[in-house]
């Protein structure tokens, strides 16, 4: 526990960053389909401005790793937060002016921020030396528990701020905290590659992508997502406008959802290396099918609560043991257009389980919707054991060929 102390301090300067993004990201996926059920003109794209962030996620993750890999990280994290902040105030005047489309024009551009947040991950691995590697992504990753306290009770006690419309005051209350991230961000150093392969061949993308141990990590990492985000980002829906459960019942749902998804972070990078990363990945596999088997008979807050915090369990060893594993199929000098390709494939499955899940929702109800995520939960646990011996390879190496 103590080497989480002596991390360096990029580190930290990534977490509370993390915080702030995060919130954002929770808030919108509590309000996002509330909001949009109030004004879409139809009930199916109610998840449509939860859908959008996810695209804007999935269409900046290249752009965002080129930029950086021109100006440095420090640069792209510091003009990202300052692209949230008009996000987030244009989305308070969306709400004020009850337009459909400002108000997903808003989530688009937040979610292209997610597209650098995702890349914080990345740059903590580059600060810390491989033996650290686990435990500074989890470090990272559990600052995400603060965002799943932040965005709920910031959508709770801001909504009428300022006098505006409901939730208009919560959006003005982000734009300020993501102006203050700005500020943070100009302590972050640029780190340089220490390993010795950054001085080595850099392969054709191809040669890197059809990597089996390559190939596994953006499984785990998409799967994990995309299962992971069409669950969440029914649920508001499901619980608040159709089962006519409380904001206040619907937000601690999601909120211990959030926390389920970043606590372990804790643990995770120690259980990784004491059990190896096959273990913890079939565990988070085991979760999400636990998960959907209580969603689908859940009648009461408590069952829902049961299912979501499994949920985020299981996205927690998924995205992690990818984050851990996907390194081992690159050197240093081929990081930035691989950590793209993963992220681009792992946002893809975002947007598409966003996407399927408000018109899913609607179309064959909450138990179905559950129903509907089995096969590919499945599917995955059956590719992991068939190729279980390619996750054995050392971390320090890799599977690398030149």
């Amino acid at each position: 526990m103590n080497s989480y102390f002596k991390l360096p301090r990029n580190i930290y300067v990534l977490s509370i960053s993390q915080v702030i993004g995060m919130a954002a990201t929770t808030m919108v996926v509590l309000l996002g389909g509330i909001i949009g059920t109030d004004m879409a003109p139809s009930p199916s794209l109610a998840t449509l401005p939860v859908t959008l962030m996810v695209l804007g996620l999935a269409v900046a993750t290249i752009p965002a790793v080129i930029l950086m890999k021109k100006i440095g990280r420090k640069k792209g994290f510091i003009a990202s937060s300052i692209t949230a902040v008009f996000s987030m105030l244009l989305a308070a005047f969306a709400i004020t002016q009850n337009n459909f489309f400002l108000f997903c024009t808003a989530t688009f551009l937040l979610g292209t921020i997610g597209g650098f947040m995702q890349q914080y991950r990345f740059a903590a691995l580059e600060s810390v030396q491989k033996d650290l590697a686990s435990k500074a992504v989890s470090m990272v990753l559990f600052a995400g528990i603060f965002a799943g306290f932040l965005g709920p009770e910031i959508a709770k006690h801001t909504k009428n701020l300022f006098s505006l419309q409901t939730y208009a005051g919560s959006f003005v209350t982000l734009s300020i905290l993501f102006f203050a991230t700005s500020i943070i961000l100009l302590m972050f150093k640029d780190s340089k590659p220490q390993d010795e392969e950054a001085h080595g061949k850099e392969r054709p993308l191809f040669l890197i992508v059809r990597q089996p141990i390559y190939l596994l990590a953006v499984l785990a990492g998409s799967i994990g997502y995309g299962v992971m985000v069409f669950i969440m980002s029914a649920s508001p829906i499901h619980l608040h406008k159709i089962s006519h459960f409380s904001l206040d019942n619907t937000a601690f749902v999601i909120q211990s959802h959030i926390v389920a998804m970043f606590l372990p972070s804790l643990v995770t990078g120690a259980l990784i290396q004491k059990f190896g990363i096959f273990r913890i990945l079939i565990t988070g596999l085991v979760s999400f099918l636990a998960a959907v088997f209580i969603s689908i008979n859940a009648k009461e807050i408590p069952s829902y609560w049961l299912a979501l915090v499994l949920l985020g369990i299981g996205w927690n060893f998924l995205f992690i043991s990818s984050t851990v594993l996907l390194p081992r199929s690159y050197n240093q000098k081929e990081r930035f257009k691989a950590q793209g390709i993963n992220d681009f494939i792992v946002v893809i499955s975002q947007t598409l389980g966003s996407f399927l899940a408000g018109s899913l929702l609607f179309s064959i109800k909450w138990a179905n919707l559950n129903l509907f995520a089995l096969p590919f939960i499945i599917s995955t646990l059956a590719i992991f054991v068939i190729f279980k011996k390619q996750f054995a390879t050392s971390p320090n190496k890799s599977s690398i060929k030149t």
